[in-house]
């Protein structure tokens, strides 16, 4: 049995939680999948991705992750699961290890293809330094649990039973070791995280003031915006916008920069990318090194094309 742990976020289930139990199906080959979740969110949708049974602690809203593993590995209990399926996301991240240690499971993190079971064994590919490479991770513990990192699987509709059962864990908010004090939620954008198209700047715009024409071609491709960590720094742009090695990590399908040089920092946290255009009028720029298409121009000249072509390819297609 294969157990997936989905988040849902404003009664909507999380992109890279419906990604995560795509995966676990794919994985499971003839074994089932469970999925356990917390919360009220209307759990049934679940079931059309894969999830054979689906174990809802609907009175356990804490976010807390010590909370959150104590009440995931009772379930794998539960239901005998031998292998546990979280996205690697901001939760993911803590809920990981700490459910590895109370299984006495093996655990790897940033997992981007599907396993190679032989036997009781089971080898992953996970991203290193910074996603310049892969490494495979051979696992032989009893239980072992896979952090996938977003936007590496697709999701994919493959039925299973989805029978929602309700599920109180003796793990409860009383345990939280942390207290959440306030909750702001940037609301109106597509979260980094989750996006498949990412429209970024650099100090290339000169200012805060020029960030219109980035919005713009984000907007018409569907998807969100980033900056580097100097834009960030200058507080041109919100600083949950920066992404990097000490920023947001992100994967999407498309990433384009706009007036970033490219620095090693900035690449790590965006060289997972599927596709990478650059754009920027210096061309050594170390970006150009890692981009799939690049154009050496001016991005006060370059965008304003691209946005009017990018106008054109969305009323063809709508």
């Amino acid at each position: 049995m294969y157990l997936v742990f989905a988040e849902s976020q404003d009664n909507k289930y999380k992109k890279s939680s419906l990604e995560a139990i795509s995966y676990a199906k794919a994985a499971a080959g003839g074994a089932g999948v469970a999925v356990f979740t917390i919360g009220s969110t209307d759990a049934s949708e679940l079931g059309q991705y894969g999830a054979d049974k689906i174990l809802q602690a609907a009175s356990l809203t804490c976010s807390d992750p010590f909370v959150i593993a104590a009440a995931l590995a009772e379930a794998a209990n539960a239901c005998g699961a031998k292998c546990i399926i979280i996205s690697n996301n901001y939760a993911g991240k803590s809920i990981a290890p700490l459910l590895a240690v109370k299984l006495k499971a093996g655990v790897v993190s940033g997992v981007v293809a599907l396993p190679n079971v032989d036997g009781d064994s089971m080898t992953v590919r996970k991203g290193c330094f910074s996603g310049k490479g892969f490494v495979e991770m051979k696992l032989n513990s009893v239980i072992k649990v896979l952090a996938i990192t977003p936007n590496s699987y697709k999701i994919e509709i493959n039925a299973g039973s989805g029978a929602v059962e309700a599920y109180t864990p003796q793990a409860n908010v009383s345990q939280a070791r942390t207290q959440q004090v306030e909750l702001k939620k940037v609301t109106g954008k597509i979260p980094l995280t989750e996006a498949e198209v990412v429209v970024s700047g650099g100090r290339g715009w000169k200012g805060p003031e020029n960030w219109g024409m980035v919005e713009e071609l984000a907007a018409i491709l569907g998807g969100a915006t980033a900056c580097s960590k100097p834009v960030s720094d200058m507080d041109w742009r919100p600083h949950e916008e920066h992404v990097g090695q000490t920023g947001i990590t992100i994967k999407p399908n498309l990433y384009i920069a706009t007036g970033i040089s490219g620095a090693i920092q900035h690449q790590a946290g965006v060289s997972g990318s599927k596709v990478i255009v650059v754009i920027n009028k210096d061309p050594e720029a170390p970006f150009f090194k890692i981009a799939d298409y690049g154009i050496v121009g001016d991005v006060f000249e370059a965008m304003p094309k691209i946005i009017e072509a990018a106008k054109v390819w969305k009323a063809g297609n709508h």
